[in-house]
């Protein structure tokens, strides 16, 4: 490939170009939060441009005609436009979140390569890295590989390579498979009885709130409940909305959540290739231990019924086969009562990462909302330290705090049942 030539977005890409308007962004964020030591831009642009070469992505601009976009790789790119200096004094945890959230809702310009990066002291004397990269460009396991390709020191252990999963992972017999698929059209396709509460008319503003907990403490507690982390996360995420449901007097039942699913398999493809499942949230479940074994139960059956894999091969076939039912059905998925709030959890470097060797405390992301959908919860693990990122309309949900607060002390709750 010469410097010269276009690569075609795939149809997941161009799905979520599609997706951008004036009231939703198509960007990620990813706030990185170092310890002590000040770090300015130019360190910060002087370490991407030593490493550039090695992440491609990062000098991709679109191009192309509109109807048949691409990615056109840039020959020269201006790192003082991508990586921006926060002037002014250094900002507390409070105003840290007002500024990530009115730098979330700037779109991104699309005649340069889509991220932006803003360095912002800390009045801790840390420095957080706000990094907004497009999701047309990249999902939470691509922005992984980026951080640590061109953003992170290098790591003091390797990490092993995901293995692909084998046929016998994934053999089932003629009978298995039809009943997996019916199993699957009943949780995929199946409206929650009543109307969201985060059901809305979204604007243009946003807020934003994090909260971190211990990744193995919080492994441990789901363990003795028969349950895995990324259980744990859901379950805590009910009880944040158990509690939250409570305060509003808007009755407590159960609400249906939507759980991105990678499907990279480590190899080589497209830059986003995500499915999801939904499942029943537990939220009439006032037990910690009790609702991380529900969660663990709608988990297992799409799991076990491959349900992320069947939506996406599904999908992929209405769409060559009737362009008009394809969009009637991601009508229909995107839909208030299909589902109540997305929450991904992306697995990050599983040990401790420095940049310019300050430590990085935590990798808090942010995720954009939707139509209809004012709440979006996203969580990443770096090291010890799971980050917990809620992104809200504010014309909507008024108390992203007490949402976090919620969250922060269901997981406390948790831990603590686990314990006795």
């Amino acid at each position: 490939m010469t410097a010269d030539d276009g690569i075609p977005l795939s149809e997941e890409d161009c799905a979520i170009l599609a997706l951008e308007c004036a009231t939703v962004v198509g960007h990620t964020c990813h706030v990185v939060v170092l310890g002590p030591g000040p770090v300015d831009a130019p360190a910060i642009r002087e370490r991407i441009r030593a490493r550039l070469d090695v992440a491609p992505e990062l000098r991709y601009r679109l191009g192309g005609p509109p109807e048949h976009p691409e990615w056109v790789p840039a020959t020269a790119i201006d790192l003082s436009a991508h990586v921006l200096e926060r002037p002014g004094e250094p900002l507390d945890e409070p105003a840290l979140q007002t500024f990530v959230a009115d730098r979330f809702c700037e779109h991104l310009d699309r005649t340069r390569p889509l991220w932006a990066i803003d360095v912002v002291p800390l009045a801790d004397g840390g420095t957080a890295l706000a990094w907004r990269v497009h999701h047309a460009l990249a999902d939470g396991t691509t922005f992984v590989r980026l951080a640590r390709t061109v953003l992170f020191d290098d790591e003091p252990t390797a990490h092993e390579p995901t293995p692909a999963p084998t046929p016998a992972a994934i053999a089932e017999d003629h009978a298995r498979r039809h009943e997996h698929l019916r199993g699957f059209l009943r949780r995929e396709f199946t409206a929650q009885a009543r109307r969201s509460p985060f059901d809305g008319t979204i604007g243009t503003r946003r807020a934003v709130a994090f909260a971190d907990a211990s990744v193995s403490r919080l492994h441990a507690a789901a363990h003795v409940a028969g349950g895995t982390l990324n259980d744990a996360v859901l379950a805590v995420v009910a009880g944040a909305l158990r509690r939250w449901l409570e305060h509003h007097g808007a009755g407590v039942h159960d609400l249906r959540g939507r759980v991105p699913v990678s499907l990279h398999h480590g190899g080589a493809g497209a830059l986003n290739r995500d499915s999801w499942f939904t499942l029943a949230l537990p939220v009439d479940v006032a037990d910690p231990l009790e609702r991380v074994r529900a969660v663990h139960r709608g988990t297992a059956a799409r799991k076990d019924g491959h349900d992320a894999e069947r939506l996406d091969a599904l999908v992929r076939r209405l769409a060559a086969a009737s362009p008009a039912l394809h969009r009637v059905v991601a009508a229909v998925q995107a839909s208030a009562r299909e589902f109540t709030v997305s929450v991904s959890n992306v697995i990050g470097s599983r040990g401790p990462v420095t940049v310019l060797g300050r430590p990085v405390r935590s990798v808090r992301p942010v995720v954009e909302i939707g139509p209809r959908h004012a709440l979006r919860v996203g969580a990443m693990s770096t090291g010890d330290t799971l980050a917990f990122g809620m992104c809200v309309d504010p014309g909507i949900v008024a108390d992203v705090d007490r949402l976090v607060a919620g969250l922060g002390q269901e997981v406390a709750a948790l831990i603590a049942a686990a314990q006795a």
